[in-house]
């Protein structure tokens, strides 16, 4: 191996490692069944961001098309009542949500635009903005004004994959502090594992099925 390739492989590893630590404003608020969720303080917010992350047993193309399928993609998001494509631009997509959080909060709607960036190294990154003005609001929702976050899959292996999911977001209305407290804790703990059991359910799948 020559100079500029070892180079470059040592500096690929060191990016590696500082990627996988959460930056030094993030505190762990849970570590559980290989999912860690963090949290950090938002200046001039009531919410704190999220932060999960857990390696999956599948590939980047398994998991973008679990995201794609929004059908799919509803039953393992967490509080998702109902989820729906409005438009599509290439790599921009601009999708409908409405959230069903526990009483006694009431429902949520948003729209989200959605960016996806590949990198040559396989990555699939997903930049998440919420659009408020881009459908009117639906009678008997709250519209969610305020939403960024990203979902960032980066391939370890063929078959392995860490996936990280952060989010902060202005709920709008009234959301009790118990509540708010367990939904940033709650969202990226269930997502991530019900996201994690179907991709490696579906990917025992393929290998079952493939001659």
């Amino acid at each position: 191996m020559n100079i500029l390739l070892s180079a470059t492989a040592l500096a690929s590893a060191l990016l590696c490692t500082a990627t996988l630590a959460a930056p030094t404003d993030w505190h762990l608020a849970k570590d559980e069944d290989g999912i860690q969720v963090y949290l950090r303080h938002v200046p001039g917010s009531r919410y704190q961001s999220f932060r999960g992350e857990v390696e999956i047993k599948a590939d980047v193309g398994t998991l973008s098309d679990l995201q794609e399928n929004l059908r799919v993609a509803c039953k393992w998001l967490y509080a998702c009542a109902d989820m729906r494509l409005l438009k599509n631009d290439g790599d921009d997509t601009w999708v409908y949500l409405t959230t069903a959080l526990p009483w006694p909060a009431q429902t949520r709607d948003m729209v989200i635009h959605v960016h996806s960036e590949r990198a040559d190294d396989g990555s699939l990154t997903r930049r998440l903005e919420a659009v408020p003005g881009f459908v009117p609001a639906t009678p008997g929702q709250i519209r969610v004004r305020q939403l960024k976050g990203t979902w960032t899959m980066r391939p370890e292996s063929d078959r392995q994959t860490r996936v990280i999911y952060e989010l902060q977001a202005e709920p709008a209305g009234d959301i009790p502090s118990w509540l708010a407290n367990r939904f940033v804790v709650d969202a990226p703990m269930i997502s991530l594992k019900t996201l994690r059991a179907v991709a490696e359910h579906q990917g025992v799948r393929s290998v079952e099925t493939t001659p």
